[in-house]
This record gives structure tokens, sequence and C-alpha cells, in this order.
């Protein structure tokens, strides 16, 4: 006989899968009332397709304000894509104030476990000065470490 924590848990797992599932569908509307009361749980995964649907009105009203929320729930929590998305949002001011700094520090924490595309961001960051000091050096270094060899 399961108690009623086993229930919830069960409740909750099966939200999650079906608001996966749901997502991955393209079903966002659906995806949303599945995943947002697992969101605002706390569960990472969900924190972050409910940043992007509603950062992008994906079977939502857009809310910014609540996206970057979620987003930055997410990646605290140590979601590498949400860390890298965080990251995205601070370079270009959307759902949040531009903050060059800030964008850094979220992509060198989704570079650490190892998303190439966050490497890749922040060596074009510092090849234009996008946010930082333009420093080719570091851009050079940057697009070593994810692969790409410049001459």
């Amino acid at each position: 006989m399961s108690s009623d924590t086993d229930n919830a848990m069960t409740d909750a797992d099966a939200a999650f899968s079906s608001g996966i599932a749901a997502f991955e569908a393209k079903n966002f509307a659906q995806a949303m009332s599945f995943l947002g009361p697992v969101a605002e749980a706390g569960d990472a995964e969900a924190q972050h397709r409910c940043a992007i649907m509603l950062q992008n009105g994906l079977g939502t009203v857009v809310n910014e304000k609540k996206a970057f929320q979620y987003m930055k729930a997410a990646a605290e929590q140590g979601h590498a894509v949400a860390q890298h998305g965080l990251g995205f949002m601070y370079m270009e001011g959307e759902c949040t104030e531009q903050n060059g700094p800030e964008a850094v520090k979220w992509f060198e924490k989704a570079a650490e476990q190892g998303l190439v595309g966050s490497l890749t961001t922040l060596a074009m960051m510092y090849e234009e000065g996008k946010g930082v000091e333009k420093d080719p050096a570091e851009a050079k270094r940057l697009y070593k470490l994810a692969g790409f060899d410049q001459q």
C-alpha cells in the first residue's frame, strides 16, 4: 500500500513525462499545463522548458519576467543548457537587462559542463568585444578549446 507521498511523486513523475512528451511533439499548450506545476515545484528541466515556452509565446502568452525567473532558477541548479540560455538572455538583453559580465559568467559555467556552443559564444564575444573587452588572444584560446583550429 502506497502512502500519499508516493502517490504525489507518481503524479509529479507522470506530469513531467507527459509534459516532456507534449513539448517534444510541439504541443506546447499541453506541455505548459503539465510542466508548469512541476517547474513551480523546482524541477530544473521543467523550468528550462517552461522558460523557453514563456520567452517565445509557445502554447502560452509571452511572459519575459517569468521566463527569466525559470531560466535563472534552472541555471542555478546546474542545468547546463539553461546556463547557456541565461547567458544568451544577458548577452542579448532578452527578458532582462543586457549584462556582458553576467553573460560571460553563465556561458563559462555551461562550458565547464561541456557545452561547446557556450565556448564558441564566449570566443565570439571576446573576438567582437561584445559585452566584454575585445581580446583576440582569449578568443583564439576559446575557439581552440571548442575544437576550432584557427590560423
